[in-house]
């Protein structure tokens, strides 16, 4: 048995997914694999509401498919004060399709998603993207950027677990 694990980067054009599986008994030395990871996208000229229907029912399908024992998210922070609302607004619709599956997500910062996968809390995107990488054993570095950083929210996830 597996246990499965997901990240999620939310934002309201693009929404970051990340599924990860590793041994239902992990250890620092147990295989994790990315099972899937991609973006929910909302068109750009669409009404707010309509973005947000959109990543409810794209989220609810989800996590059908991937059935996660675990969901990750980026813990909100405050940056452009332009973005932040919109951000906030498709936050909160993950957070109800998460307690509609009885998911609780842990949260992890970008500083602590960093810190976890590279050993330093500042580090660059292309260091921890390298470090996603490295530890789900992928040729390439997943794209796109939010994927990634979902896939790395997912990994944090798995080392928290050891």
């Amino acid at each position: 048995m597996e246990k499965r694990i997901l990240g999620l980067d939310p934002g309201l054009a693009t929404l970051g997914f990340g599924a990860i599986a590793l041994p239902a008994e992990p250890s620092r030395d147990s295989p994790m694999a990315a099972l899937d990871y991609g973006v929910i996208q909302t068109p750009a000229k669409t009404p707010v509401g309509d973005r947000l229907t959109i990543i409810y029912d794209d989220l609810h399908e989800l996590l059908r498919l991937v059935q996660p024992d675990q969901v990750v998210i980026e813990k909100f922070f405050f940056y452009r004060m332009g973005n932040t609302i919109l951000v906030a607004q498709a936050r909160g619709v993950v957070m109800l399709v998460l307690a509609q599956h009885n998911l609780i997500p842990i949260e992890f910062t970008p500083a602590q998603v960093k810190q976890a996968l590279t050993g330093y809390g500042n580090a660059d995107k292309f260091a921890v993207q390298q470090a996603v990488a490295r530890e789900l054993h992928l040729n390439d570095i997943p794209k796109p950027d939010d994927a990634a950083d979902a896939l790395a929210l997912a990994v944090t996830g798995s080392l928290q677990s050891l």
